[in-house]
């Protein structure tokens, strides 16, 4: 699951956003300013950022353009003006990777995240599947053999990341910060209870412990 960096100094357009990525179950920090955005990705990972090009203390086009010099591959979608084509063109000529003209459907700007956050994930397919258990996170639905499992936001928050790193280590600190933004208070055993819950409902071997490291789920070659 991705954590999610929003700069949108619309108060009205960033708590809606904001709420609607939370249900998602995406992370979300949200800022209101160039100084505030560069200051969050100087300081913090971000799978993906929501850059507003209209800013009130410059533009979100030098946001992207610090972001690419700096060598950051995090891919930007970019929240332009609904007539504003020169603004679309040079920002994705500075490196966006996608771009939505406001006013803008909720449902269409979680669509572009989930395939921005496939691709850079290096996911061909919107549904995930290992050892006979499906993921779909359009849907936020989850199947095992067919039968319809019920996992809570955090716990299928949680699957998600796994199965999207699939055959690789995700660390304990990785976890926290995919699932809380600013200002949320984790709890310090937060992901081994998510885990432990997870275990009940698909069995202990679904998601293995790497003691002292963090948590891992086997690649295998199941297919959609």
């Amino acid at each position: 699951m991705a954590k999610i960096l929003l700069v949108e100094d619309d108060n009205l357009i960033g708590d809606e956003t904001r709420k609607a990525l939370l249900q998602e179950g995406f992370s979300v920090d949200w800022v209101k300013t160039k100084d505030d955005a560069l200051l969050a990705i100087k300081t913090n990972h971000y799978d993906l950022t929501i850059l507003d090009i209209g800013l009130p203390d410059g533009s979100g086009l030098e946001v992207l353009s610090s972001m690419r010099a700096a060598e950051l591959k995090t891919p930007v979608l970019m929240l332009t003006a609904l007539n504003a084509t020169s603004d679309r063109v040079r920002g994705l000529d500075l490196g966006a990777d996608d771009y939505l003209a406001k006013p803008f459907e909720v449902a269409e700007l979680c669509a572009r995240i989930r395939a921005l956050h496939r691709r850079s994930e290096g996911l061909a397919s919107p549904k995930l599947t290992i050892n006979g258990i499906t993921l779909d996170p359009a849907s936020h639905t989850l199947t095992q053999n067919n039968d319809l499992i019920d996992l809570g936001g955090k716990e299928f928050a949680i699957l998600q990341t796994l199965f999207e790193r699939a055959g690789r280590v995700v660390t304990k600190i990785d976890l926290e910060e995919s699932l809380y933004g600013w200002g949320e208070e984790v709890s310090s055993n937060a992901v081994e209870v998510l885990v432990h819950r997870i275990r009940k409902k698909l069995g202990v071997n679904i998601i293995k412990t790497i003691r002292g490291v963090g948590y891992i789920t086997e690649k295998t070659n199941d297919k959609e």
